[in-house]
């Protein structure tokens, strides 16, 4: 297993260490050690197939890791659940494996999670998802309860038409109204 240091690190980004090695067959994986994204690659990899596929992995965390940061769920929750007299989450946060829906919510343990398409909408949309998915604490179906309870939120059927956009992709999720 051999290691370098890439010199080519973004300026505000962190460093970036590539490990190649012989255990590794075909895949390669990037994941952040102690403040270094350590990307790990196939020893007969080419220096023209290391350079894309490092630029292609630091992209995917950097991304995440702005996404992270991007809005404080758990307090955007905490206001939410506060206003509409709901249970707060014991934890929200976003994920970047939601490909199909907006949000889900384990009922069970009060956990939600709100995926990271959502990280550039509008406040009112973001807080919308969120309102569904503490609702879900409450009711965990889609029931006239529920609905009842999502019907207090005065911009939802505007959130509604936003994401039905977005998902035909119609909808830049940069515009703000």
């Amino acid at each position: 297993m051999t290691a370098s240091l890439h010199s080519q690190d973004p300026p505000d980004g962190l460093p970036v260490r590539v490990i190649r090695s012989t255990k590794r067959k075909k895949s390669s994986a990037a994941r952040i050690v102690d403040g270094v994204i350590e990307v790990r690659i196939p020893s007969w990899m080419s220096s023209a197939d290391e350079t894309t596929t490092v630029a292609e992995l630091v992209a995917k965390i950097e991304k995440k890791r702005a996404v992270n940061t991007a809005v404080d769920l758990m307090a955007r929750g905490r206001k939410l659940a506060t206003v509409y007299r709901l249970p707060m989450a014991r934890d929200i946060r976003w994920v970047t494996n939601q490909t199909t829906r907006w949000g889900s919510c384990s009922f069970e343990v009060g956990e939600i999670r709100i995926s990271s398409r959502l990280a550039r909408v509008p406040d009112w949309v973001l807080d919308y998802v969120l309102l569904h998915e503490l609702t879900h604490l409450v009711e965990s179906g889609h029931g006239p309860e529920f609905h009842r309870l999502m019907a207090r939120y005065p911009r939802a059927e505007r959130a509604e038409g936003f994401l039905d956009a977005m998902a035909l992709g119609c909808a830049d999720p940069r515009f703000e109204t």
